[in-house]
């Protein structure tokens, strides 16, 4: 007589035991499964890339868009009550292929503004007045900041959207999520418009706010900022972010350290990608205003 093969049920609780034995807790079934990948990862069975992939995939339906999201203020609005023309100059300065729209008295998003539906307009000799920009503006998609990103994820490829606005439970805007926020939870970051170049490691913007690369060496820093940090324990800016939180901190986190703001706008599980610096005397200043004009780069 053939031995039935082990069911799933079967195969989840002896894992469970034997996971207890080593880690001395209970663990849900996902939980197991993230503990299996990181034992894999140990026995070099996988790569820490495939890890780390394996283990976002697994939890990215326990994450909610208030984690991922880009916070209101560090938005670039465009504010109704321009032409078409007059948008372009703020399309190209933000380096964003898509900016949401408030309307004139800066209380709700009507819309999101295409920088491809506006080219086509501009680009003609004639003049665009007899166009509304209401007209242009694609409508903008509202999720809750409680909404799971596997289910938001699903409503992207479904509705073919690539932005959402944040709001809070007073129907608010708290901020926007994109599909790439999402899928950068399971694959890693990924280089693109919003980062900051190569050969620009700091780059300045207005109300004295900076961007700054996580691997930024703190001579560089140091040379920028006319600031003493110390070098002698973490040769980047990101090494030292990380060791003054005492773990790795997720995108919206903020921690002065030896007189600057930094907040994190890009992490992944491994590493810190890209901060907003403040120096501390203006944190205060800068970094608390929800005013649309003063949030454009």
């Amino acid at each position: 007589m053939t031995d039935e093969p082990p069911k799933r049920g079967d195969l989840l609780e002896a894992w469970r035991r034997q996971l207890k034995k080593l880690f001395g807790r209970k663990l849900s079934d996902r939980q197991l499964l993230i503990e299996q990948v990181h034992l894999a990862e140990q026995r070099n069975v996988i790569d820490t890339d495939t890890a780390a992939m394996m283990e976002g995939a697994l939890l990215v339906c326990e994450t909610k868009v208030r984690d991922i999201m880009v916070p209101r203020a560090e938005v670039d609005f465009l504010v109704e009550g321009q032409s078409l023309r007059e948008y372009l100059p703020a399309l190209i300065e933000s380096g964003h292929s898509r900016l949401p729209m408030l309307d004139d008295k800066r209380e709700k998003v009507i819309g999101v503004l295409l920088a491809k539906d506006v080219l086509p307009v501009v680009a003609e000799e004639g003049d665009e007045a007899g166009i509304a920009v209401r007209d242009v503006l694609r409508p903008a998609i509202f999720v809750p900041e409680s909404k799971r990103l596997n289910i938001l994820l699903r409503e992207f490829r479904n509705n073919r959207n690539h932005l959402a606005i944040v709001v809070d439970e007073y129907g608010a805007v708290a901020g926007i999520v994109s599909i790439e926020d999402v899928i950068e939870q399971i694959v890693g970051d990924i280089g693109d418009e919003h980062d900051v170049d190569d050969e620009m490691p700091i780059r300045r913007h207005r109300n004295n706010r900076y961007t700054v690369r996580g691997r930024t060496t703190i001579e560089e820093f140091n040379e920028y900022f006319e600031s003493d940090l110390s070098d002698e324990e973490y040769d980047t800016v990101g090494g030292l972010v990380v060791s003054g939180f005492g773990y790795l901190p997720i995108r919206g986190e903020e921690i002065a350290v030896h007189g600057f703001n930094f907040r994190v706008l890009r992490a992944d599980k491994r590493r810190v990608h890209l901060l907003r610096v403040l120096r501390g005397d203006e944190g205060a200043v800068a970094g608390g205003t929800d005013d649309p004009d003063l949030l454009h780069d």
